[in-house]
């Protein structure tokens, strides 16, 4: 009999300590450095878990864990009707995360219900009000204007559920297909238009270029000629002033002899009558006496 309570009494104790062993392990909870936890005590918030090794009671105590990561959620492509009446395909995307304090963890669970499909709404909502006011056009080219829009807005309406919207972006403006097909033809015919415009302005570049090369190339010519005809008035000077001193009285003279010069270094044949002697044919050319002939001592 005694045994038998012995055996009963080892059982229960083995009994005890395995129930305990196992509710141990179903009580510990290990937060990663990503991660901020939430303990609740039947259902009334409890205690803020910072990472590391955490050990709650079974059934009685539940933990949440809350990632403080940034994160991203796609706004999803809508159609937006622009300012100018027009269909736009508009996507974005939001970056954001939970602040890692306690205060701002327990707001991003109790403060509102599914943050991430709270976001998405919010953006698509502020996404139309933005672009509803704007041109296509202009929502094309000011696409920072609208991320600011949008980034400021979610900023104002998440500031009480504990989360910080880190940046926005937006990810497409898709006009109507039959509007970029006509938007694709304007810009070709702007890229073509500049195209003429430049090749009209190398080709005036080029040609004023030949311009100023004939001018340079006619003021050569012509200031050749000048020094030219300087040299040439100088060297008549020169003459002048030879004949001046050497030949007084005897210009014309002097000026015969120069074209007698000029016309035997030209070749030009000169015909002698008969019996004329070469010297005085010379002289008569130059305008000189011609030398009298001696006459025979026979005479």
């Amino acid at each position: 009999m005694e045994n038998g309570t012995a055996l009963t009494s080892g059982f229960v104790v083995f009994l005890i300590v395995a129930g305990a062993i196992v509710l141990f392990f179903l009580g510990v909870r290990v937060v990663r450095p990503t991660r901020r936890g939430l303990i609740e005590k039947l259902g009334k918030y409890s205690r803020f878990a910072q990472p590391g090794f955490h050990w709650i009671m079974p059934m009685i105590e539940h933990m949440y864990v809350v990632n403080i990561t940034e994160q991203m959620v796609d706004a999803e492509p809508q159609e937006i009707i622009t300012f100018d009446n027009l269909n736009a395909i508009v996507d974005a995307q939001v970056y954001f995360k939970v602040k890692p304090d306690e205060d701002s963890v327990k707001k991003s669970q109790y403060s509102v219900n599914n943050y991430e499909y709270q976001i998405v709404n919010l953006a698509r909502t502020t996404l139309r009000n933005i672009i509803g006011t704007m041109t296509l056009k202009s929502a094309n080219s000011e696409r920072d204007k609208i991320n600011s829009g949008l980034l400021k807005t979610l900023m104002t309406e998440t500031a009480s559920w504990g989360l910080e919207i880190v940046r926005t972006e937006l990810k497409q403006i898709d006009p109507p297909k039959d509007v970029q097909e006509t938007m694709n033809r304007v810009v070709k015919a702007e890229n073509e238009k500049v195209a003429a415009v430049d090749f009209a302005t190398a080709t005036e570049t080029v040609a004023d270029g030949q311009r100023r090369a004939e001018i340079k190339k006619a003021e050569g010519i012509k200031q050749a000629r000048i020094l030219e005809a300087e040299g040439e008035a100088a060297a008549i000077k020169l003459v002048n002033e030879a004949a001046q001193e050497y030949f007084i009285g005897n210009a014309q003279l002097l000026r015969k002899i120069e074209m007698v010069e000029k016309s035997l270094e030209n070749n030009t044949k000169v015909v002698l009558p008969q019996d004329a002697d070469l010297v005085n044919v010379i002289g008569d050319m130059a305008g000189i006496l011609p030398l009298k002939r001696e006459e025979s001592k026979g005479k």
